[in-house]
């Protein structure tokens, strides 16, 4: 009888990539050191909801809104956009 052996299977972890942050996000983020805390600390793919939330927005007035709103959550504490559905690019 021939003894079954285990394989072990390795895979690679793949890094997901972040988005380039538009000007506009980079420098409110560069502004707020409790913002630069959280967005230092948050997973790319977290990264990635914020920018596409904001590059979402349709008009500039949202837009400049939800960079606002987007510090205000992130100096509270929030990793991702609140009921935002997530990244398009996924």
């Amino acid at each position: 009888m021939v003894a079954a052996s285990k394989v072990i299977v390795k895979r690679k972890i793949t890094r997901a990539a972040a988005h380039r942050p538009p000007s506009d996000l980079r420098k409110a983020i560069a502004s707020d050191a409790a913002a630069r805390t959280v967005w230092a600390d948050i997973t790319p793919l977290a990264r990635n909801e914020w920018i596409c939330w904001v590059t979402s927005a349709k008009k500039a007035e949202t837009r400049t809104h939800r960079i606002a709103v987007g510090l205000d959550k992130m100096r509270k504490g929030m990793r991702r956009p609140c009921c935002w559905p997530g990244c398009p690019h996924r």
